[in-house]
């Protein structure tokens, strides 16, 4: 009884905030030679500020499209993207993306390479004000130390860490995150996922992450936006992640909630949704 009243009142609660990212009807068509090539059909998802957003779906699904309209690296061929009611048509410092690359430049440091979007953004602060940004949040990242070296005398995992520090460093209103802890062994991956949910939860900036891990989607997210097969993928559901926070990985994992919720999110991508070998 108790469990649901809290999801009334959570319920209550979403649907009094205001709408701060909208995807409104949106449709991507790529022209080919062979005609045009539908990604994405008619998407719908309306996100709170704040909200922490994991979206999971087969490897062509158009995860990455939709985000990179979030992002305005691509347009729309239908529909709108609408962020705190303003299309979104361009790139711009309240949204800033994290890829599985790092895209560091690798013969600047550590501190140079977060100190180049500082710079960028923010040219009217003074150098030591720069710094200092900067300096703080390579010390969220636990980067104190590392910041004079350059990215090949570093880990992947630490490389990861410099980019999540970079796109924080300018406050963006909007992180996302494109499978950004996908070629990290087990051990290091799970100690960013730590760090990511201690830094949100101090930040607390709005986050749409792509991630084909569904243990990593029910740790993190508040919702799992779970997409269909493409070609003309869109929605197919969305499932609340009813976790408290701050969330204990352990405790959660003893919840036999958790345990539904993943066999439905691999039911869901493995048969309701499995790819068709035969194609």
């Amino acid at each position: 009884m108790t469990t649901a009243i809290q999801n009334l009142q959570a319920a209550d609660s979403s649907a009094n905030q205001t709408p701060f990212l909208v995807v409104d009807r949106v449709s991507k068509v790529y022209p080919t030679k062979d005609g045009s090539y539908t990604v994405l059909k008619d998407v719908n998802l309306t996100v709170h500020q704040g909200e922490f957003i994991c979206v999971i779906g087969h490897s062509g699904c158009g995860k990455s499209t939709l985000l990179n309209m979030v992002s305005g690296f691509s347009h729309p061929t239908e529909g709108e993207v609408r962020l705190q009611g303003k299309p979104i048509i361009k790139p711009g410092p309240d949204r800033m993306v994290v890829f599985q690359g790092y895209a560091l430049l690798p013969w600047l440091s550590v501190f140079e390479n977060v100190y180049l979007g500082v710079n960028s953004v923010y040219p009217e602060k003074s150098k030591a004000e720069k710094t200092r940004i900067v300096k703080e949040h390579l010390a969220m990242v636990g980067l104190a130390d590392s910041m004079e070296k350059k990215p090949p005398q570093i880990s992947g995992g630490m490389k990861q860490r410099v980019a999540i520090a970079r796109a924080l460093a300018i406050r963006p209103e909007v992180l996302i995150l494109d499978e950004p802890f996908g070629a990290l062994d087990a051990i290091t991956k799970e100690e960013l996922q730590e760090e990511l949910l201690k830094i949100w939860n101090d930040h607390r900036c709005t986050v749409l992450m792509i991630t084909h891990d569904i243990d990593e989607a029910l740790f993190l997210a508040d919702r799992l936006v779970m997409m269909t097969n493409g070609p003309a993928a869109d929605i197919g559901e969305v499932l609340d992640i009813p976790f408290r926070r701050p969330r204990d990985r352990a405790r959660i994992m003893e919840a036999p909630e958790y345990y539904k919720l993943r066999n439905y999110a691999l039911d869901f991508l493995y048969n309701r949704f499995a790819h068709d070998d035969t194609e």
